[in-house]
Order: structure tokens, then C-alpha cells, then sequence
């Protein structure tokens, strides 16, 4: 069972207190995704972290952001690629609006060239 009062107070303080790092698109951070619902995708560890990919910056304050998995999957709401010589895979149709208050720290950026093809994939999943 989820423990949603635990991240409702790592919540509290990261609205509260954290600083919003400097992003550009095409990067992976560590991100405090938090708990979510149903098949979402999920923070780990104490202050709820998970990779994302930074999609698209709007300002210095929002961005879109992918979450990342290790697992490989296939099918067209999924993109792999290498990340700092190991497989990556974006969940593609879990994209969502990000504060950067949420990232922690840089993990590294994409290739060019993947960056270009994972976004023709997102947009080829948008009517």
C-alpha cells in the first residue's frame, strides 16, 4: 500500500523550500515524482526520485517532462535509447507538466539524434 501522507510532507517541502535548478531541453534529471496513482509512474527512495527527460523547457520554471524507465519495452507509447552507455526507455504517453522545483540533480543528455526521433514519436502519437 502507498504511503501518500509520507509524500504529501516531502511534497510540502519541495514546494516550500526547494530552488529550481537551471534545465535545458534534452536533458535527464532525477526528478521527485512523488506517489502517484493507479499505473503512473512513481518516485523511489526517500524523497520520491525518478528520471525524466526534459522535453520541452517553457521558462525557467515549467518544462515537459518523460519519464524514464531501465526496463526495455517496445510498442509505440515507448522510445529506447542509451543514456551514458546504458538502455533507457522514455514511457512516452506519460509526458506531463513539470515544476523545476521537482528536479534534483543532472544525469546526463541525450543524443541529438534520439532527441529528434523521440519527439517525432511523441507527435506521431498526438490526432
Amino acid at each position: 500500500m502507498k504511503d501518500f501522507t509520507k509524500w504529501f510532507k516531502e511534497k510540502t517541502g519541495v514546494h516550500n523550500e526547494k530552488e529550481r535548478p537551471f534545465f535545458r531541453d534534452g536533458e535527464v534529471w532525477s526528478a521527485s515524482l512523488g506517489a502517484n496513482i493507479g499505473f503512473e509512474q512513481d518516485g523511489r527512495g526517500e524523497q520520491y526520485l525518478r528520471p525524466i527527460l526534459v522535453i520541452r523547457k517553457f521558462n525557467k520554471e515549467i518544462c515537459w517532462g518523460i519519464p524514464l524507465t531501465k526496463n526495455k519495452k517496445k510498442g509505440p507509447y515507448y522510445f529506447s535509447f542509451f543514456l551514458n552507455d546504458a538502455p533507457s526507455t522514455a514511457i512516452l504517453s506519460q509526458i506531463r507538466l513539470v515544476d523545476a522545483k521537482r528536479l534534483y540533480y543532472r544525469i546526463g543528455t541525450v543524443a541529438e539524434t534520439d532527441f529528434t526521433e523521440m519527439k517525432k514519436r511523441l507527435r506521431a502519437l498526438l490526432p
